[in-house]
């Protein structure tokens, strides 16, 4: 009579690979809370220099703009019509912030807020899984 030293049943075989399957899945999850921490760290980061360059911007470009504004008015509008000046200078303020609101946002846009290292990897594992399942059928 012949023993195999390392033979299991059936039985043990599966309750192995659903005890391996849970810890599996509780490890992705706990990876999926780190990486979603991570991104959510990221981003406030990302919103919080936004701001702050912003404000800079505006405290700093406000001199500067009245100082614009007062040389166009003297030097480069007829007859002294600083209001004129003043749209001028507004509307390319305002084209220069559109720019980098829209440059802001792209950076903090759905798509870059996706944990593709955990999606990524339940896909290896739902792959791995199907491997196990139909090689412990067989």
């Amino acid at each position: 009579m012949s023993t195999i030293p390392d033979s299991r049943g059936f039985g043990e075989l599966l309750s192995e690979l659903a005890r391996s399957g849970a810890d599996l899945i509780r490890c992705e999850v706990k990876l999926a809370r780190l990486e979603l921490a991570g991104i959510a760290s990221n981003a406030g980061r990302g919103a919080a220099l936004v701001t702050m360059g912003a404000l800079m911007l505006m405290f700093g470009g406000l001199s500067l703009v009245a100082g614009i504004v007062l040389l166009a008015g003297d030097q480069w509008v007829p007859r002294d019509m600083y209001w004129l000046a003043a749209l001028l200078i507004l509307l390319i303020a305002a084209s220069a912030a559109f720019a980098m609101t829209k440059r802001a946002m792209r950076q903090l846009s759905p798509a870059s807020l996706v944990p593709d290292e955990t999606l990524a990897t339940l896909k290896e594992d739902k792959e791995w899984l199907k491997r196990q399942l139909t090689s412990a059928a067989t």
